[in-house]
């Protein structure tokens, strides 16, 4: 895109460059107005040349400028030259980090705010020499730090850590928006995110497709079932939730409180016997019966108009036996099918084998890393290192639809991935999981295609969180917290789509 913007828009490299500075000086007035001083870390390429054109920005301000160059400015090239130039001329005068990287970050990150300008998106492998010295040092400072376009260190196709970070309290990045500022380690390292487009032509986004469909309630609004005045139950769908094997009950109500609450017209739950009575003393709208055998489950099936599996189902031979039943209606009657959790893990026992016929199975899998990891015989470190590559492997071993969990949730088809960025910390707790699977199943019983369905799950669920985070904080945020929440975070969108609509 920044090539297509210069050679054939006619946008000069030079002002996009110096654009790309104006843009990140704003965001430090914004972020820092009373700084006095700023340090600028300069590498050797354009995100250097970036950070010439804010230090000579800063300096035409009256505030006081400590760049220091990993590079000598004398041997840039290009546009990075001309930025440097275009400093010098401002009254910039570098510091060579050769002259003083040996010592303390006291004495060398002397700035009220830093701007990060060190290493951009060409960062393909491990942070080197000075450059690693140079990111240990500024963040041992404890300094807020602006990064420009990306934090050094950090891969923007991945979100993985390449050796080490700057870890930014505001990144500024331009043009695009980079897949990998969104997921994996990234968020713990971008900060705050802005973009700008530089003003780049709209033509330029018409010629490049992006990488993928970021999501988040406002666009997802447009496929909640609609429901007008003369609807009844049955056409809301009846959601089967299959799962709550000895001493797991919880999962599977809440499940079926979750399937209950974004609008399935019937839930049925099949489960140990033991957990019926609790389960009807919390939701007592909720139909659940005891698994007797393979037949009756098999009836029980034959009325679901999408089905849930995994919630508190264990590894046991009854887990195994229901497993088997469940993918089997699934597959040959072609219902919608969410597994979750155990069944996760019992499909990955048995991966070569099911994986086999699996694009029959209209089917949405919500694996965390770990469950990922096992899915596709790797470690967790392994799909976290480029969770966009992990998902697609999961879509194109299993068919249907993959939800790769985490920070940056990502949803796979077999033609698109889309990435929502809802979601904190609190969510690390039992029973998330089992909340978004119930939330699934409800939708496919609805009619929702299953990406759609898969979309709009996640984005209620994070979205829930969050709001409910900004009252109570992470510490104390639970599964049954995010159900309660989903009104609030629904209803707005549902009334807006009913005066639309009438």
């Amino acid at each position: 895109m920044d090539r297509l913007t210069i050679v054939e828009h006619g946008v000069p490299g030079f002002e996009l460059m110096c654009r790309a500075g104006r843009s990140l000086f704003r965001q430090l007035l914004k972020h820092d107005p009373d700084a006095k001083r700023v340090s600028v870390f300069c590498g050797g390429g354009n995100n250097g040349g970036d950070g010439y054109i804010v230090a000579g920005l800063a300096k035409e301000r009256g505030l006081d400028v400590d760049l220091i160059a990993i590079t000598a400015p004398e041997s840039l090239t290009g546009d990075a030259s001309l930025a440097w130039q275009w400093a010098r001329e401002r009254q910039v005068s570098p510091v060579l980090w050769q002259g003083i990287k040996r010592q303390q970050p006291a004495d060398i990150v002397v700035g009220d705010v830093v701007v990060d300008a060190l290493l951009g998106t060409g960062l393909n492998g491990p942070v080197r020499d000075d450059y690693a010295t140079a990111i240990g040092l500024i963040n041992a400072s404890n300094k807020p730090v602006i990064a420009v376009d990306v934090p050094s260190g950090l891969c923007s196709d991945t979100g993985k850590v390449l050796g080490v970070s700057i870890r930014a309290d505001v990144t500024v990045t331009f043009i695009g928006v980079k897949q990998g500022l969104l997921t994996g380690q990234a968020p713990a390292y971008v900060g705050q995110l802005v973009f700008d487009s530089l003003n780049v032509p709209d033509q330029v986004y018409k010629t490049i497709e992006g990488s993928a469909r970021r999501v988040d309630l406002a666009e997802m609004a447009s496929v909640i079932p609609y429901r007008r005045q003369t609807d009844h139950k049955g056409r809301f769908g009846r959601v089967v939730l299959v799962g709550g094997n000895a001493g797991m009950g919880g999962a599977i109500i809440l499940a079926a409180e979750a399937a209950l609450r974004t609008g399935a017209g019937l839930v049925s739950v099949v489960t140990r016997a033991e957990h019926i009575a609790p389960m009807l003393a919390r939701i007592p709208e909720v139909m659940p019966a005891p698994y007797l055998d393979e037949a009756d489950l098999r009836w029980r099936l034959q009325h679901a108009d999408a089905v849930v599996i995994g919630p508190g189902l264990g590894k046991d031979l009854w887990s195994k036996e229901v497993f088997g039943v469940v993918m089997d209606e699934a597959a040959t009657r072609q219902i919608p099918l969410v597994c979750d959790a155990d069944a996760l893990n019992i499909l990955a026992e048995n991966g070569s084998t099911v994986a086999v016929g699996a694009a029959a199975v209209p089917w949405v899998l919500t694996p965390h890393p770990g469950e990922a990891a096992r899915l596709l015989n790797m470690t967790t470190a392994d799909i976290e290192s480029d969770r966009f590559s992990a998902v697609r492997k999961l879509q194109q071993k299993y068919g249907g639809i993959a939800i790769l969990k985490g920070a940056g949730s990502l949803i796979r088809s077999p033609v698109q991935v889309a990435l929502a960025t809802v979601g904190n910390p609190g969510m690390a707790s039992g029973g998330m999981g089992d909340v978004l699977s119930g939330m699934l199943g409800s939708l496919c019983a609805q009619g929702v295609p299953l990406y759609d369905a898969a979309c709009l799950a996640v984005c209620w669920h994070g979205e829930s969180a969050d709001k409910i985070a900004l009252r109570k904080g992470f510490i104390s945020l639970s599964a049954t917290d995010v159900i309660a929440g989903l009104g609030e975070v629904i209803s707005p969108y549902e009334m807006a789509a009913c005066e639309r609509r009438n």
